[in-house]
């Protein structure tokens, strides 16, 4: 999807660092990661910058509306920046949603056993692919394709 453009560092480097907001989400699935292996501990000083911005009430909610009123929605952006933001607002979702059904549905169904432990695994490290894939592709200045992310990102950001 690299037809629309060249893309200068700027944007790669914007389009890049809205990653790591889904990165900052999925880190405490990792918790148990972290236990058996903690040399992966290391995976959450990217995010070191990020927990100041969290402290503050209602954070994550005014960020999603900064993000996709004033970047998504905003024709003045780039292309490569809004749709890069919007794919990682995406991801954000959908760790989300899956951290509501984990701790409210199955959680007190199945207790802390092995089960949610490896959910709570694949949800991080899943994410975390996603992010360093996507990170990877905006910094070399190439739109990154995540299967069903990417159409649903594509259908905000197409004009």
């Amino acid at each position: 999807m690299s037809w629309r453009g060249s893309t200068d560092l700027k944007d790669r480097i914007f389009a890049a660092l809205v990653y790591l907001l889904p990165w900052y989400y999925a880190f405490p699935f990792g918790q148990s990661l972290f236990e058996q292996f903690p040399i992966f501990t290391w995976l959450g000083v990217p995010l070191i910058p990020l927990a100041p911005l969290f402290s503050i009430p209602f954070a994550d909610l005014i960020i999603f509306f900064v993000l996709y009123l004033a970047v998504v929605r905003n024709t003045r952006i780039s292309h490569f920046i809004r749709y890069n933001t919007m794919q990682a607002i995406l991801l954000d979702i959908i760790v989300f949603l899956l951290g509501i059904v984990l701790e409210q549905l199955l959680k007190p169904i199945l207790g802390g056993n092995i089960i949610i432990q490896t959910l709570d695994n694949t949800i991080f490290l899943g994410t975390l692919i996603a992010c360093l894939y996507s990170i990877a592709q905006s910094a070399l200045g190439r739109y990154a394709e995540i299967p069903a992310i990417s159409e649903a990102a594509y259908t905000q950001v197409r004009y």
